[in-house]
């Protein structure tokens, strides 16, 4: 899914000590960790581009080069590194005092690091993730055994594992409002709570039922589902009429924010899918005989490592589904697209404020499952909308990737 440019190659250990320069002088301060991608290398300047735009460093005899490893990003285990070393498209971290118009700095140190050495960093963990991972919701957890029981569903099936953290186990847990990896925090055992979405990396058993995990992304997620009532382009926010308690939720979009419309066809199959063949609406196609419906862009079966729905591939591991790579492709929308009495659904973080919510996944042109969640609660099949009968394919996916 969208990569946040590896969320600046998780600089998240060399920006958290950062110092913001506001009119002070290099007597009393230390000086500024500057981090962006390389646009321009020429003798005496590097041209980069930061979070608030374009910004050259200035380079002397003084400035020392070092590299930063991408398995070891700290700035503690950088290695010496020359001005020949650095391309377009590498990151760099600049220390330096700033011009007063920022648009310049005096390099004393220039932090490296390389875009194929990370690109490749990537991949190999991008891998780990796809044949050493699993994804799915929290059902229960045992502190007593120091285990947690996990559903792992595809579009097709939901499947139950328990897993065992091994001795050491990483903890993270999701920031408010983020689902970006590199954002993550520490975390512990007794944060896990049932609910909880889940991400893991480790080896899961022969049969598929246990899972013993080294790394363990946990998360606390609520959706929404409602009927717009207003559209305020400028503040950049949406106000729904929640379909299950009738209130009013303000939702505001970041820039972060990930917004898509399901196709009206590919929604309809969908929701026929999950029912078991039923139709969604008039003129919905049903799905036949249990077939999963095709994928979109030509997806191949495996299911993008780190995605939250959808389980491990390898012995053991049921299908994935290929709802993530599918949302990857359906087009994109902004708040001036949505209209009143459109019918959408949001996933954020828990909040203390439920009545205003900020959207990590917003998708549009979910009439389809809200009609077979209504049928399925008239039928008597289930608790009626905003219940677990109103599920929306891939509201809980997509979840930013290490």
């Amino acid at each position: 899914m969208r990569n946040r440019i590896y969320t600046l190659f998780a600089f998240i250990t060399i920006t958290a000590c950062a110092v913001v320069l506001n009119g002070q002088t290099p007597g009393n301060v230390k000086p500024s960790l500057i981090a962006g991608d390389v646009v321009l290398v020429q003798p005496g300047k590097i041209v980069f581009t930061t979070k608030d735009g374009e910004m050259s460093a200035t380079l002397s005899e003084q400035t020392e080069f070092k590299k930063i490893p991408p398995d070891n990003r700290k700035m503690s285990a950088a290695v010496p590194a020359a001005l020949d070393d650095i391309e377009a498209g590498d990151k760099i971290v600049v220390s330096g005092f700033p011009a007063d118009d920022k648009k310049s700095v005096p390099a004393r140190t220039v932090y490296l690091m390389s875009k194929s050495e990370l690109a490749a960093a990537k991949a190999k963990e991008l891998e780990k993730w796809r044949t050493r991972g699993i994804s799915g919701r929290v059902t229960a957890v045992d502190p007593a055994t120091g285990q947690i029981s996990i559903d792992v569903t595809s579009l097709g099936s939901t499947t139950k594992v328990v897993l065992t953290p091994k001795e050491q186990a990483k903890y993270l847990r999701y920031a408010p409002n983020s689902v970006a990896y590199s954002e993550a925090l520490p975390s512990k055992f007794a944060d896990v709570a049932a609910g909880d979405m889940l991400r893991a990396v480790g080896d899961r058993s022969a049969d598929g039922a246990s899972f013993a995990a080294e790394e363990i992304l946990t998360g606390a997620f609520q959706t929404h589902a409602g009927t717009v009532k207003s559209v305020d382009i400028a503040k950049n926010e949406v106000v729904i009429t929640e379909l299950q308690s009738k209130k009013d939720v303000t939702v505001s979009l970041g820039s972060a924010s990930m917004m898509k419309k399901f196709p009206e066809q590919m929604a309809q199959m969908l929701a026929a899918r999950q029912s078991g063949g039923e139709q969604a609406g008039p003129g919905a196609p049903a799905a036949q005989g249990g077939q999963t419906p095709p994928r979109m862009g030509g997806g191949q079966g495996g299911q993008a490592p780190g995605r939250m729905n959808g389980g491990q591939g390898g012995p053991g591991g049921g299908a994935r589904g290929g709802i993530d790579e599918m949302l990857d492709r359906f087009p994109n929308v902004t708040a001036a697209d949505l209209k009143v009495g459109d019918m959408i659904a949001v996933s954020s973080s828990k909040s203390s404020t439920p009545d205003h919510i900020t959207a990590i996944k917003l998708l549009a042109g979910v009439e389809p499952f809200v009609r077979m969640a209504q049928m399925s609660a008239a039928g008597g099949r289930s608790r009626g909308p905003g219940s677990q009968s109103l599920s929306i394919p891939g509201l809980d996916g997509g979840f930013d990737m290490p």
